[in-house]
């Protein structure tokens, strides 16, 4: 496609989006949840073809050069295959957000004022690699009445096409229109470029992907944007820590998945038990082959084999088997490190303290903080939404996970019976 004739296709592309977001916001729960169960009927149906055309994205991405990380990102496993379709099913079975009403209050004129949760409309979603998001950014819109605009990456093309197939069927099936969700068909990146200024037709822009999307969606974007930059998430293990559980749930956080944003990729040390938890906790990490880089305390226990960390390591994610670590001297100066190097997105600590905790849970600024739990939890699924449409580091509209209350907004409603104001 030319440039003009990518423009023209993306402006028919929000035309069709904003005709079907009216459809859609009218539609009933029941209709809604029929399509979600519908997609996910026919997303089982077509596993051969998913793994098949998954297969060319695949051999395409070894062809290019990719990371083993961006290919594990890329990869539709069949247990991948089964958590889209969990996703969907739990999605039709959650509370519709849309119509709520709540906050009604009689003011002295005798008027009730309150408020209804509402579509946002129309959602525009950009993002890498992962095939699974078509499905759960769909399913997400649908049931909270938004109409979607997806636009994958070029390296998932097959995937998400034949993803976005199965939801066409399962829309039409259940009597909503099919562009209620809509897959970019252009891999020229122009598109991307039409998605960001169309606010005649799009009301937010949700980029999931590497840093440098985000930050040219976030510079060059005239529609909103709810976004996180990067995961730079941290663990701190405190001087009251639980041994087991320390150890559990920093080699968890580290290993469970190398390529997502909110994997650890700072390890911070209580001073107290560094000697005796580090050289436990190392040995682990390297069987599995994560490289380790350290303060000069950290090396000083481990070794030479530790390599020694830059200032640009504790600003660093990884998405990869690499992992950074500092001895800190308490929960303040670990506190301290986190809000000179943190990203906002999830933090946990690892104690059991109750004030140490509650403290940290209270002062550390992030979209998600913990206490005794991996950060990998930090997850819309984990967290009883469903799926997530992204994490947002942002404070404004929505923050941490975004399920289904995050793609609404409110509006005021008046209740009234011939009042007139005087």
């Amino acid at each position: 496609m030319t440039t003009i004739d990518v423009t023209e296709y993306m402006q028919t592309v929000g035309q069709r989006a904003r005709a079907a977001a009216r459809a859609l916001a009218a539609a009933s729960t029941g209709r809604k949840n029929d399509a979600l169960n519908a997609i996910a009927d026919r997303l089982d149906a077509d596993r051969a073809r998913l793994m098949e055309e998954n297969r060319k994205d695949l051999e395409a991405g070894k062809e290019k050069g990719l990371s083993e990380a961006l290919l594990d990102r890329l990869e539709l496993t069949p247990e991948r295959i089964d958590a889209m379709i969990e996703g969907l099913r739990q999605i039709a079975t959650l509370p519709d957000p849309i119509g709520e009403i709540f906050d009604m209050k009689y003011r002295p004129t005798g008027i009730q004022v309150g408020r209804m949760r509402v579509p946002l409309g129309v959602v525009g979603i950009i993002y890498e690699s992962r095939p699974n998001v078509t499905a759960d950014a769909a399913a997400l819109c649908l049931k909270s009445g938004n109409a979607t605009v997806l636009r994958g990456g070029s390296e998932a093309f097959h995937s998400n096409q034949a993803i976005a197939a199965a939801i066409r069927e399962g829309l039409e099936k259940a009597g909503l229109p099919a562009d209620a969700v809509q897959v970019v068909e252009t891999t020229d990146r122009e598109a991307v470029g039409a998605m960001i200024t169309m606010p005649d037709y799009i009301d937010v822009i949700i980029p999931r992907g590497g840093k440098g999307l985000i930050e040219r969606i976030s510079r060059d974007a005239r529609v909103p944007v709810i976004k996180h930059l990067d995961g730079i998430c941290h663990v701190y293990v405190d001087d009251e820590a639980d041994p087991k559980k320390a150890f559990d749930v920093a080699l968890n956080a580290k290993t469970q998945r190398y390529g997502t944003c909110n994997t650890m990729e700072t390890l911070l040390v209580n001073d107290t038990i560094a000697a005796d938890f580090l050289p436990r906790i190392a040995q682990a990490l390297w069987e599995k082959g994560v490289e380790l880089r350290g303060c000069e305390k950290t090396r000083t226990i481990l070794g030479e084999k530790c390599l020694a960390a830059t200032e640009e390591d504790w600003d660093t994610e990884y998405l990869a088997p690499i992992l950074s670590i500092r001895v800190v001297d308490d929960v303040q100066q670990a506190m301290d490190h986190i809000e000179a190097h943190s990203s906002r997105h999830t933090e946990s600590i690892i104690t059991e303290n109750i004030s140490k905790a509650r403290r940290f849970l209270q002062e550390v600024d992030s979209s998600s903080v913990m206490v005794n739990a991996s950060t990998r939890f930090a997850d819309g699924f984990e967290y009883g939404l469903g799926a997530e449409i992204g994490i947002s580091t942002d404070k404004f509209h929505a923050r941490g996970p975004v399920g289904l209350e995050g793609l609404t907004s409110v509006k005021f409603i008046v209740l009234g019976d011939g009042h007139v104001r005087t």
